[in-house]
């Protein structure tokens, strides 16, 4: 964050692949389903658009599937 960029990986066949956000800005989580990061929001410091993207993002249907996958285990 001091360079004021903010970047997400992810790790395909050893090799690390930069998420790059949507159209609205938005960094949405592979292996983390519902984990929505707002870039923008995010350098800026505007934690409540912060936190308004992340209860978007843990109220879809394939957080609440992967939250049910894990007390399976």
């Amino acid at each position: 964050m001091y360079d004021h960029q903010f970047d997400c990986f992810r790790l395909q066949e050893r090799e690390y692949i930069p998420l790059e956000p949507n159209e609205n800005g938005i960094i949405c989580r592979e292996i983390f389903p519902g984990l929505w990061l707002k870039q923008p929001a995010l350098l800026a410091g505007d934690l409540t658009k912060v936190l308004e993207i992340i209860q978007q993002g843990i109220a879809t249907a394939e957080h609440q599937m992967f939250v049910k996958s894990l007390s399976r285990e």
